[in-house]
């Protein structure tokens, strides 16, 4: 029986280094390949020894496919292709490949050019991996090769997020990456049509959540904001380059605008003028707010909202600075937290979900002391704020997906075991369906079935339709007989023309039920009369035959017996669903005049006495 492979290398039971080795049809394909914020040693990038423990990869894996430009699941691509070594196709979006190299470059110069680290990819093989690259446009269905084809879905969550379905043959699998279901300013909802593949691998970030509504989330979101820069407190809000950065800033800047507030906002020198050029250049993947609107006004060229020196992090006063990476684990953000977190004054907005292991999880987890380099001690003082603007579904997201994409078996990943536990239980009840949370390093072998296309012989087809049931809904039996043809092919032909390529004698065997009936020899006229009536009614045919003592439907007979006031049903074997419909009718209706008539005569006989 066919079957279907999946190993996460990474993100099975946890959140980062995305990384799913799937088999389908004989094919392999690897789906994201992300870095793990939360680890700097080996552990950082997925196990690609479980692929092959020596020599490049490219004769292992057919294709690769990136969902998105975070790092958690593009980080370990140019380590993969150009280190580890493979040379086949890359698939991923337009504005995923524009934003790629930006953000990898940016980690290499982190990684490497701050923390002196080795063994990690260099600029020029950045370029050299993303040569690799192939785009692909929503709603394009790319043939890989003559067997595997693949087509992408809008996903929300960050511009040029794609939801990918892969499939071989009959077998078809549905791959989400990250996704949000809920619209927002400047993205759209995650769509898929009803495709109904042989397993959905979806994320599970969010697995036990269900957010309040958006408009509360702001509304706490500025309230919060303002009344910690009215006090003359600083606003650190560690975001990514792109995604709920663009959401936030135009949250604030229009607010600033309403409320005519002259405290200064920052953001990380540079990444608000890529930011607004992205945007610019593939404006069709934003929401329709920002498409209506852009030719009028850009929603990304703000007013309020400054270019950030590192200086202006010792200046006095009030100010809210957005701060790359999100979760306090590298970069300007966390330079800025170290000398801002000892003051009670200030305050750390984190507005995504944070991995284990990284700064912005150890204090929302009440960490009150924190250790850097050179055992460099932090008194950790200011406010800290957790607000979900994460571009995750929540749970009710992802059932909701679920019930739009219809999978025959689903499985979670990038998310934590026990919520994972929660979701699971959840899926299978609502839906019936089995729903599978994999570890690092777990198979999990999925069986599938395939239907096997047969030709039918166009006659046998027509006079089978042409039979007719009085409930035209149910579902109808078809009686032939499946043969090989030369050529090793299938074909489906009625009896008769199996029996005649065959060179067999026909046999055939006739079913015949009868019932008594109120007629003499001189009633049989009327009786065949109202049988035929009866038929005309209840039965879509015009298949019908008459004369002076039968009628007939195909194969099915109707016969009346005078001398022994019987009427005679008869059928063959392939008819039999008809001729039992149509004795029934004839016995039900019949049998009921007869009884009817025989209760008349007798209030009639009582009436007489």
């Amino acid at each position: 029986m066919p079957e279907i492979r999946v190993v996460p290398l990474g993100a099975g039971q946890d959140v980062g280094r995305s990384c799913i080795l799937l088999t389908i049809g004989g094919k392999n394909i690897m789906l994201d390949c992300g870095m793990h914020m939360g680890f700097n040693d080996e552990r950082r990038f997925p196990d690609f020894s479980y692929v092959t423990k020596e020599g490049p990869l490219t004769e292992y894996i057919d294709c690769v496919i990136i969902s998105h430009f975070h790092l958690d699941h593009c980080g370990a691509l140019p380590y993969m292709s150009e280190l580890v070594g493979y040379d086949g196709p890359i698939y991923m979006t337009q504005p995923t490949k524009a934003i790629c190299p930006i953000l990898l470059e940016d980690y290499r110069k982190i990684t490497v050019e701050k923390k002196g680290e080795t063994n990690f990819f260099t600029s020029e093989q950045i370029k050299l991996c993303m040569k690799k690259v192939v785009t692909v446009n929503l709603h394009q269905v790319v043939r890989v090769d003559d067997e595997m084809e693949i087509k992408a879905y809008y996903a929300g969550h960050v511009l040029g997020a794609a939801m990918f379905q892969i499939r071989v043959g009959q077998d078809s699998v549905v791959y989400t990456g990250d996704y949000n279901m809920t619209p927002d300013r400047h993205l759209g909802a995650a769509w898929i049509d009803q495709c109904r593949p042989d397993l959905l691998i979806t994320e599970s970030t969010y697995a036990t959540t269900i957010r309040d509504s958006k408009r509360c989330r702001e509304r706490d979101f500025l309230k919060k904001v303002h009344s910690c820069v009215e006090k003359g407190g600083k606003v650190l809000i560690p975001v990514f380059a792109l995604g709920r950065a663009q959401e936030l800033c135009i949250l604030l800047e229009m607010y600033w605008e309403r409320m005519n507030l002259k405290v200064p906002i920052y953001f990380t020198l540079g990444l608000t003028e890529k930011a607004n050029h992205y945007y610019q250049l593939f404006i069709t993947w934003t929401s329709q707010n920002i498409k209506k609107t852009f030719t009028d006004r850009n929603m990304f060229e703000f007013k309020h909202i400054k270019p950030f020196d590192k200086s202006y992090a010792d200046n006095p006063g009030a100010m809210v600075v957005f701060a790359t990476p999100g979760m306090l684990h590298a970069g300007q953000s966390l330079q800025i937290f170290r000398k801002w977190a000892p003051s009670e004054n200030n305050m750390v907005i984190l507005p995504g979900y944070c991995v284990t292991g990284t700064i912005g999880h150890k204090i929302l987890n009440g960490a009150k002391k924190l250790e850097f380099e050179n055992k460099q001690m932090v008194d950790v003082k200011l406010s800290v704020q957790y607000m979900s603007f994460s571009a995750h579904a929540d749970a009710k997201g992802i059932m909701q997906l679920i019930s739009q994409c219809q999978p025959k078996n689903v499985m979670l990943v990038h998310g934590e075991d026990e919520k994972m536990d929660f979701l699971k239980q959840k899926v299978q009840k609502e839906f019936g369906i089995e729903c599978y949370k994999p570890a690092n390093g777990e198979t999990i072998i999925i069986r599938t079935e395939h239907n096997v296309p047969v030709p039918i012989s166009r006659t046998f087809l027509k006079r089978e339709e042409s039979s007719g049931l009085p409930d035209p809904k149910r579902p109808k039996l078809f009686h032939g007989v499946l043969l090989m043809t030369r050529n090793n092919g299938w074909k489906v032909v009625s009896p008769e023309e199996a029996v005649r390529e065959a060179g067999l004698n026909e046999h055939v065997i006739r079913f015949t039920s009868s019932f008594n009936i109120d007629c003499d020899s001189s009633d049989g006229a009327k009786v065949l009369a109202r049988v035929q009536d009866l038929l005309e009614k209840n039965l879509e045919t015009s298949e019908m035959q008459t004369s002076d003592e039968t009628v007939s439907i195909n194969s099915v007979l109707i016969q009346l017996d005078s001398s022994r006031s019987e009427l005679l049903v008869s059928w063959s074997f392939q008819d039999e669903a008809l001729g039992s419909c149509i004795f029934n009718l004839l016995k039900q209706k019949l049998s009921g005049e007869r009884a009817e008539r025989a209760e008349r005569n007798q209030r009639s006989e009582r009436r007489d006495r």
